[in-house]
């Protein structure tokens, strides 16, 4: 049985800080080959997320690693220590990046000779697994994995032409002969299917196990924090007891951020989130996470990750998280829908750290409302925690005092969720905001009810009162600053 990795680096451009390797503000080529040899030699991850989304992406990844570093990786073997897992884009969503999907698929052999000229004896395969964003359905896993098996791998046993030598012979082995799909599931309505979903994609499959990627930004993004956090929970539960059933381990992935709204997963909150989702295998750290940390307390955590022993999942009733779900949601929507032109306004002068283009949101509101595009979840969190208006708190205005304690009894770290996120509640942003006034007060006023620990960051709130009053007199020349100003004492950018 190969070794599952722990600790899941990522190229989320959620940092502020930019690591001391970083060529540029929007880090790009080789500094993201020195990032993925940072993260495995000094912070201690064993796995990199290599994202294959985006004209910049390096496809000779690991090459350069091995050459540029090779006593290390000659200790510590790539694909069979340590991991790095291509995300690909999904052609039935980002139809612009669809050939990219090839490249990268391409990419997978030419990798495995990189290694075979590398190590001695028999080399292991160096990347083996892709990650499928956004996926909805068994059939879109089952494309890659065919399409790989028949089209990749399989085109060596074709002859060049009638009569002639085969593509291996002629070009050599193309390996390995098929790769495993790791569904990432964006949308609260995926998540819920994800055990029919995964149920489907393995019954032909010989393999005995499969990791399975949970969003937890982007249900947030499109749903609220509520619905984000109650739909992990079910899917995992869901996929635990189908891997009982169908007697092969399911492996889940958690892709967790620093801010509350994206997951809370800090070198300081480890051990809640740990304890908020037990039957996670693989969490995801983040660039802020990363950068905007001082490095000895970033390993420490990353040891703290890999040395935690999974455990199933306390029972909880499914239909009261689900009333809870659609309850909020619908109330989550209708607020975003009255702010998303100012939120977009903000976003705009939010500092990207990566040079590409990341992919588009599942159900973002172009589609939910057919008029409303919001930003990616970082930009749209890094926008509402600019102006004092922590994103956590928006759809509690929908609950009543019963449901604030049932809700309570599902989401352990609620309290500690909401006490960090209103630490930086700025009360001026309901002056920028009087169309969800209302909305803000009462969801401030249900939050009440519960034990929170609130210390107001007074800097932070003289900082995100400029960017009030330069966003009213539409002065908009120093925003990118005051945002940069802010996202340094919160540690995270969005």
């Amino acid at each position: 049985m190969r070794k599952i990795p722990k600790v899941m680096s990522t190229q989320h451009p959620d940092n502020v800080s930019l690591p001391f390797f970083a060529e540029t503000p929007d880090m790009s080529g080789d500094d993201e080959i020195q990032e993925a040899y940072y993260a495995f030699s000094h912070l201690g991850c064993d796995e990199q997320m290599w994202d294959s989304e985006g004209k910049e992406v390096d496809d000779f990844v690991v090459k350069k690693l091995l050459t540029k570093y090779p006593h290390f990786f000659r200790k510590k073997r790539l694909g069979e220590e340590l991991f790095l897992t291509l995300r690909v884009p999904n052609p039935a969503i980002e139809k612009e990046e669809a050939k990219i999907l090839v490249e990268a698929l391409e990419s997978i052999p030419r990798s495995m000779d990189a290694a075979r000229l590398f190590y001695e004896g028999e080399p292991p395969t160096p990347i083996f697994e892709v990650i499928l964003p956004m996926t909805v359905s068994a059939e879109e896993l089952n494309r890659i994995y065919y399409f790989y098996k028949n089209f990749i791998s399989g085109k060596q046993n074709q002859p060049i032409y009638e009569g002639s030598i085969t593509v291996a012979e002629w070009v050599g082995e193309f390996l390995p002969e098929k790769i495993n799909v790791i569904p990432l599931f964006e949308d609260v309505g995926s998540m819920l299917r994800a055990d029919e979903i995964v149920r489907e994609y393995l019954k032909d499959k010989e393999e005995d196990y499969l990791r399975v990627f949970l969003a937890r930004s982007d249900p947030a993004l499109n749903y609220g924090v509520i619905s984000a956090v109650l739909a992990n929970k079910i899917a995992l539960k869901r996929l635990y007891k189908l891997s009982q059933e169908i007697e092969k381990e399911i492996y889940p992935i958690l892709g967790a951020g620093s801010p509350p709204f994206r997951g809370n997963l800090t070198p300081y909150t480890v051990d809640y989130v740990l304890s908020e989702y037990p039957l996670v295998e693989t969490f995801t750290v983040q660039s802020a996470f990363k950068y905007d940390n001082p490095i000895e307390d970033v390993i420490t955590a990353i040891k703290r990750i890999k040395n935690f022993v999974r455990y199933p999942i306390e029972d909880f009733e499914e239909a009261l998280a689900l009333t809870l779900i659609e309850k909020t949601t619908y109330e989550y929507q209708g607020i975003i829908e009255k702010i998303a032109e100012l939120i977009n306004l903000i976003s705009r002068y939010v500092p990207k750290r990566r040079m590409r283009k990341l992919h588009v949101g599942l159900f973002g509101y172009s589609r939910q409302f057919g008029k409303i595009t919001l930003p990616r979840a970082i930009g749209f969190c890094a926008a509402c925690y600019s102006i004092g208006l922590p994103p956590e708190i928006l759809g509690f205005s929908a609950l009543t005092k019963e449901e604030l304690w049932q809700l309570k009894g599902l989401y352990k770290n609620l309290e500690i969720d909401l006490s960090i996120a209103l630490k930086y509640f700025n009360p001026k942003s309901i002056e920028l905001l009087p169309e969800i006034k209302n909305q803000i007060l009462k969801a401030l006023n249900v939050i009440n009810r519960l034990n929170l620990h609130v210390e107001t960051d007074l800097e932070h709130r003289e900082i995100t009162s400029r960017i009030i009053r330069d966003l009213k007199g539409e002065n908009y020349s120093n925003l990118s600053n005051l945002i940069i100003e802010a996202a340094l004492l919160r540690k995270f950018l969005g």
